[in-house]
Order: C-alpha cells, then sequence, then structure tokens
C-alpha cells in the first residue's frame, strides 16, 4: 500500500539509531513550533530531528503530490491534512522518504534551506496534533473485560452477553484530551467507600491508567450512510498512544445505569505524533480469533490487527521509573475496522479529527494487564516499584508514560511517548 517507502533497507542520510522510533521507514506526522517562538506548523520526525513541511511546501517539495496548492502544512493542526485522503498522506510521504534518503542530496546538500527545514526536537515544543471533534472509547481487549467483569461479578459472568458480538464503547469529553507531558490534576467527585452510609464528595483516592491505541478519522461519512467494513481503514489517517486516565472510586459509584462519566472526562492524554497506517503495513497481523463469528456488517477485512508491543512506565515524584506492564496491541478482539464500521452502523456521521480509541489493551499474562486496577488487583495486590515503594494507584507527583513500537529487522516504526504527571487535587 505504501511502495518503497517501506523498504526495510531504507536508510537515510540523517543519523538514525537502531533503536529511534522515527527512521525512514516511520515519518509520523505532528503540529509543532520552535521553542525559540514562531508559528504552529504541520512537521514530521526523522531519529532525532523535527521536519518542518511548511518550510519544505514553499521549496515545492511536494509540487508533484495532491497537497500542492493547498498550504495544509501551514495549519496549526492536522485536521486539513487529514481531511485530503490517502492519497494525498501516501505521496506527502513517500516525497520526503525520497528527501531523506542517503542516496539524495536534494535537502541534504542544501545547507540554507537544510537548516530551516530540519530542527533538533529538543529545539521544538510538540502540541496536541489534531482539532478533536468527538472522541469515543472502546472496550475491545477481551483479556480486560474478562478481568474487569471477574473482579464484579466473579469468574462465570466476566463477559455481558453482548461483549462478543459488538464492539462495546461509549462517548467520552474531547476538551478534556491533551498532550503528552501535560500535567493531569487528580479529580474530584462523588463516591461511597462505605455502602453501608451515604456517599462522599471529595479527591479520587484510586487514580488510574489505562493503556490504550486511538485512531483518528481522516475523511468521514456522510449522516444516514454506514461504512462497511471492509472500506473503514480508508477512512483511518493514522494511530496515536492513549493513556485514559480514570478514577476508579467515582467510575465504581457512578457507572450504572449508563456508564463511565467524571470519572474519564477530566484527561485524557495522547501521544503527539500521529503514526500512518502506510507505516504499519508491514507489521500487519491476524488478531485473536472470534468466536462466535461476527454478524455480517462487523465481518471480513482481513487481518486487522497491527504487532506493536506496548509499555507503561511509572516514575515516583524525583525517582527512576520502574515498567509496570508489556503487552501488544494484537491482543485487542475488536480490530479498528470493527470498531469504526459499528460506530457508523446506525448512521453515525463520523468527521475529520474524531478520536476513536481501543479501550484498556490488556493481554494473557499477569505482567501484560493494562491497568493499575488489574495488576494491583483493586489494590488487594500492590505492585513494588523498583525503588522500594508499592502502588495500588498513582500517587500525586506520580510520572505515568506508555510508549509503543513496532520491530522492524534493525530498526523501529514507533510512537515515542505519551507522558502525564499526576499534581494534587485542588
Amino acid at each position: 500500500m505504501a511502495g518503497d517507502a517501506n523498504d526495510p533497507k531504507l536508510r537515510s542520510w540523517v543519523e538514525v539509531a537502531s533503536d529511534s522510533h522515527f527512521p525512514i521507514q516511520n515519518l509520523p506526522f505532528g503540529v509543532g513550533c520552535p521553542k525559540a517562538g514562531g508559528e504552529l506548523r504541520v512537521c514530521s520526525a526523522i531519529g532525532d530531528f523535527v521536519l518542518d513541511l511548511a518550510v519544505l511546501d514553499e521549496a515545492d517539495a511536494f509540487d508533484e503530490t495532491a497537497v500542492a496548492g493547498t498550504e495544509v502544512f501551514h495549519e496549526p493542526t492536522l485536521n486539513a491534512f487529514m481531511a485530503l485522503g490517502h492519497e494525498a498522506w501516501s505521496a506527502t510521504r513517500q516525497a520526503l522518504s525520497r528527501l531523506l534518503r542517503d542516496d539524495c542530496g536534494e535537502l541534504r546538500d542544501d545547507t540554507e534551506l537544510r537548516e530551516r527545514a530540519l530542527l533538533p526536537a529538543d529545539a521544538v515544543e510538540l502540541q496536541l496534533p489534531v482539532d478533536v471533534g468527538d472522541y469515543t472509547d472502546f472496550y475491545s481487549s477481551r483479556e480486560h473485560a474478562t478481568n474487569v467483569g471477574t473482579m464484579f461479578r466473579g469468574a462465570e459472568n466476566a463477559l455481558m452477553p453482548n461483549w462478543l458480538h459488538l464492539p462495546v464503547g461509549y462517548h467520552g469529553r474531547s476538551s478534556s484530551i491533551i498532550v503528552s507531558g501535560a500535567p493531569v490534576r487528580r479529580p474530584q467527585g462523588q463516591t461511597r467507600p462505605d455502602d453501608a452510609q451515604p456517599p462522599v464528595f471529595g479527591a479520587s483516592r484510586m487514580v488510574d491508567f489505562e493503556l490504550e491505541m486511538g485512531f483518528f478519522i481522516g475523511p468521514g461519512n456522510a449522516s444516514g450512510d454506514a461504512v462497511p467494513v471492509g472500506e473503514a481503514e480508508s477512512h483511518i489517517f493514522g494511530m496515536v498512544l492513549v493513556n485514559d486516565w480514570s478514577a476508579r472510586d467515582i467510575q465504581k459509584w457512578e457507572y450504572q445505569p449508563l456508564g463511565p462519566f467524571l470519572a474519564k472526562n477530566f484527561a485524557t492524554t495522547i501521544s503527539p505524533w500521529v503514526v500512518t497506517l502506510d507505516a504499519l503495513e508491514p507489521f500487519r497481523c491476524a488478531g485473536p480469533p472470534q468466536e462466535p463469528a461476527p454478524l455480517e456488517n462487523l465481518r471480513g477485512g482481513g487481518d486487522g490487527a497491527f504487532n506493536i508491543a506496548l509499555e507503561v512506565w511509572l516514575a515516583p515524584d524525583g525517582g527512576d521509573a520502574t515498567r509496570l506492564c508489556q503487552s501488544n496491541c494484537r491482543y485487542l478482539y475488536w480490530s479498528m475496522a470493527q470498531q469504526l464500521a459499528h460506530h457508523a452502523s446506525g448512521g453515525c456521521n463520523l468527521r475529520t479529527g474524531d478520536l476513536l480509541a481501543s479501550g484498556t489493551i490488556s493481554g494473557p499474562t499477569d505482567d501484560s494487564r493494562g491497568s493499575m486496577l488489574e495488576l494491583a488487583w483493586r489494590g488487594e495486590q500492590p505492585l513494588t516499584l523498583d525503588s522500594g515503594e508499592q502502588r495500588g494507584s498513582i500517587q500525586d507527583g506520580d510520572i505515568v508514560t506508555l510508549t509503543g513500537w513496532c520491530q522492524g529487522d534493525g530498526f523501529r516504526v514507533g510512537f515515542g511517548e505519551c507522558s502525564g504527571k499526576l499534581l494534587p487535587a485542588h
């Protein structure tokens, strides 16, 4: 689908370490500006550098592509670029790949252009890459749903009757989606710590992370039109890491009968770089077998999973980080195509910039559980950090960092980091 931009033998004249998340085979998209000052521009990443696409556009680097004359790279978000569709995305990535290859001197040898277009990553401030219109969070990991169901309903009733027939989800709050690095304030809300007493209002005592991945909608669909599962990926621009911060004690009291509300709407952190499906294509794989077979509108679409290694790290205030979790995106029972097709099946019009997230991605082993709720089993089995401290939930000052990558032959196609520090409640 992406042609030779995915050639594993490609190398760039920009030096890229083998464990960098941003080799020439990736070329993700984001939005940033120089820390010294300047306007937000659309950019890409190569090794330890950020490439200003607006500067390259002014130098006619994209004249042979569908973005020529659109000035989409001068926008403060990716939305206008995402709306152009797959042909424009793919052609842009191909053009960048050509400019950055070790046998191309067009940018490398133009000192003036190179110095304006290629900036050290630590000199650039990355921002929220997309103006997010609507946000939907799914519940697509069978292992996660089984673990949570077992905690609250017992192993014999772990999965609700509908779970194996459709991707369960809820509508989240787009206004509180933040970019990696932004702090998160401990939320306040109503809880009922003692079932024999009335509820109380105060700061949550059970803040949690959720290891998720999300995808952004490029071109949408008209109101009233469904999206066939086999065509769903043509609407997907790319993927990001997602930490769906949760307040478990608030969630426990409020979620019946309509589901999450204040327990989820205070913050959702995403990674700043959006990795395209083209870059992920070599790492496509089969997802878990689905039994019973989905209904016809959710059936088909080929291998819809991606082999993306995922990790979660926690650093206490002033301390070193401990790895809490190792999981993989391929564990998701419901694919992105199925999530999207189900979302639109009733005629819902998805729009450019909408974010759809996977839900917590847990695997089959204890150390692959994608939330503290599962890892510490409701706080009954606290985790011991490398520092000797214990955690049953996230504490004030803790920094939680999600990371993920696809492993190639001598290179990684990765997402960078999705990080946030929990601050005390007001």
